[in-house]
């Protein structure tokens, strides 16, 4: 098999566990990876599964101006190619429609990816069709060096059509992890038919079912309030002020507590507006943690919720992974009706769903679920059936070997 240089925007990053179990998932089907980011790390912890995987990382300079001379000759040493000038021209091309910064480091980038291409590597695979993807299309055009792409969310809902026409127009495949997602791409495929749908599921082994048994509260005792968790960068496509707004608007007479888990920018504008909301000291706020700790809360709670929204420049969702970590260990789910989250949630099938954006209706939703222990066990019982029938990620591993092989097969 040819060794795959995986083209990541950041690694590692705690909010992309489900590519780091990707990366780990194919190496133990055999593949051999080296990953190389387009950003160094910033989060001060890493999960356990960043431990395992064994391939070599290397980072492209994040900013040229920091790094001139390995940019230089870089572009010096790629310009002999033959692909270069189909490159530029592109570049060009898209720089009039793009005119700015970002437009000029991705093809600087490219010229440092190529330039320092390691020799065993034959392909080049790219997280995220946004920016990483056009650092790829412009390596691989410069070096002729094949390239597919795995897209999720933002990257999908935030591109202008254009760029993303012409991506998979170039692209050998493209995959992506939510029915919402594919359709729109395979829209934007131009009848190529190289998009597919593959969930990537959860690494069930570190996930385990949890066979504790959770005590039946339901929100009349303040000395042992509901347990509500929500995990997720605080940024506004996640919902939190529509989260605190509606915790506001419950019923006084029930006792409930949420433990929020995550960084994020917003996290400045959210304490203040829950001191206004006059719900703050109902809120613990514990700031980003690794996997292990993060599953002991999903063992120690007694309802999940998120507030997923579409803000107002396109971006959303997927299907957050924490969602599916959630169900996968019997913990209720209250979320909305937002992009691929229908896919696995079925509201008063599995869950309870609410438009987004609806904070009275959310909070109608989260007494309900607060109040009837026995409903939260019977929603949680389903949607954990559901995750550990279809959500195994070793279904995607094999939908990537699959996809891979098919792709050097017609390479050779």
């Amino acid at each position: 098999m040819k060794k795959i240089l995986v083209l990541l925007k950041g690694y590692p990053r705690l909010s992309e566990t489900f590519i780091a179990q990707e990366l780990l998932g194919l190496e133990r089907a055999g593949f051999e990876l080296e990953l190389v980011a387009m950003r160094r790390p910033t989060d001060k912890k890493r999960h356990p599964v960043h431990d395992e995987i064994r391939a070599k990382v290397w980072y492209l300079p994040e900013y040229l101006h920091e790094e001139p001379l390995r940019v230089l000759k870089a572009l010096a040493a790629v310009a002999r190619l033959s692909g270069f000038s189909t490159a530029l021209r592109s570049f060009l091309k898209d720089l009039r429609r793009d005119v700015s910064r970002n437009r000029f480091r991705r093809f600087g980038q490219a010229a440092v990816l190529v330039a320092e291409w390691p020799a065993d590597a034959g392909w080049l695979h790219v997280h995220f069709i946004h920016t990483p993807a056009s650092v790829a299309r412009y390596a691989s055009m410069i070096s002729g060096i094949p390239w597919t792409v795995s897209a999720h969310a933002k990257d999908i809902w935030t591109s202008p059509d254009w760029d993303l026409e012409e991506k998979l127009a170039d692209a050998d495949w493209a995959v992506t992890c939510t029915r919402v997602g594919f359709d729109q791409l395979t829209r934007l495929s131009r009848g190529r038919n190289n998009v597919h749908l593959s969930y990537h599921g959860l690494d069930l082994d570190r996930f385990p079912h949890f066979g504790g048994e959770r005590p039946a509260r339901n929100g009349s005792d303040p000395q042992d309030p509901v347990r509500l968790l929500s995990v997720g960068r605080a940024v506004p496509k996640k919902g939190y002020d529509v989260l605190l707004q509606a915790l506001a608007k419950l019923p006084s007479h029930l006792a409930w507590h949420l433990t929020h888990i995550g960084g994020g920018d917003e996290l400045s504008r959210l304490k203040p507006l829950a001191e206004e909301l006059g719900i703050a000291g109902r809120i613990t706020w514990k700031g980003a943690l690794d996997q292990r700790e993060v599953l002991q809360h999903y063992r120690d709670s007694d309802l999940f919720t998120l507030a997923c929204r579409i803000t107002a420049d396109g971006d959303r969702d997927g299907l957050p992974n924490v969602m599916v970590e959630a169900a996968s260990q019997g913990l209720a789910v209250v979320s909305t009706t937002v992009s691929g989250i229908t896919e696995l949630f079925e509201d008063a099938q599995n869950s309870l769903l609410v438009a987004p954006d609806a904070p009275d209706a959310l909070a109608g939703a989260l007494a309900r679920m607060i109040g009837d222990p026995l409903l939260r066990a019977s929603l949680a019982q389903k949607a954990e059936q559901k995750v550990r029938t279809q959500f195994d990620h070793h279904n995607s591993i094999r939908d990537l070997e699959r996809l891979f092989a098919a792709s050097w097969t017609r390479s050779v």
